[in-house]
């Protein structure tokens, strides 16, 4: 499998897990500019942007390692393109991260759900 089929794979299940809890998607792979927000979401007067790590191995670490400071930066950059662009108003906006852990052999996927990672 390609790191892409894995992403989108990832993010699917991200999805589903954000539409168990009681999330209304809004997008997916929103193009915000050079930046891709994975999915925006709502939750009451929440505007939420999600990023998606989605991983099947430990060895360059986990997803929130993933989620530095360049990434941080692009996703602040994205929010912002999608606020100006989109005719939306809310009354909180907030940055989530979710991690998707598959693993192959067990044939089991683990989720974690960070809020409010910027």
């Amino acid at each position: 499998m390609t790191n892409k089929i894995i992403g989108k794979f990832g993010e699917s299940i991200a999805t589903d897990y954000l539409k168990r809890q009681g999330y209304k998607i809004i997008a997916n792979n929103y193009q915000a500019g050079h930046q891709e927000i994975d999915v925006i979401a709502c939750m009451d007067q929440t505007l939420v942007f999600i990023e998606v790590k989605t991983r099947t191995t430990q060895f360059y670490g986990e997803g929130l390692e993933a989620c530095g400071y360049f990434k941080q930066r692009a996703l602040r950059a994205g929010i912002n393109i999608f606020l100006s662009r989109e005719d939306v108003f809310y009354m909180d906006v907030r940055a989530d991260l979710i991690t998707v852990y598959v693993n192959k052999i067990k044939q089991c996927v683990k989720i974690k759900h960070y809020e409010n990672v910027l």
